[in-house]
């Protein structure tokens, strides 16, 4: 999967196995607006991804997760508000889709909000 944002920038990222994440491929391509909640970026699917799976809220950097309280897409590229240290957390558990595969560095210098397509590669 592909994430292309503003600026003709674009991350790469290798999908879980799993049926949310097979489900997002499927319904490829979606366009999101992307608001920012420390070094994390989300944004509200328009259709609902399964969420009964095993759910965390510590990710790494550079993983792409599904926060189901609100169907988001999420992309975690450092510390949250509420992580306990330099690990990005989600503010509830939610379910691992992938990892993002390119750099994605400059994202820590990106703006309060952006538009994000998620496209198949």
């Amino acid at each position: 999967m592909r994430i292309v944002l503003p600026g003709n920038r674009h991350l790469e990222v290798e999908l879980n196995d799993g049926p949310a994440a097979a489900r997002l491929a499927q319904s490829l391509p979606v366009t999101l607006a992307l608001s920012r909640w420390g070094d994390e970026y989300y944004g509200s699917l328009p259709a609902a991804l399964p969420a009964k799976q095993p759910r965390r809220d510590v990710y790494a950097e550079g993983e792409v997760a599904l926060w189901p309280e609100g169907n988001a897409f999420c992309i975690f590229f450092g510390p949250t508000p509420v992580s306990h240290a330099s690990e990005p957390r989600m503010a509830s558990p939610g379910i691992p889709l992938g990892r993002i595969t390119s750099d994605f560095s400059w994202l820590k210098g990106q703006g309060a909000r952006l538009m994000a397509s998620l496209e198949a590669e």
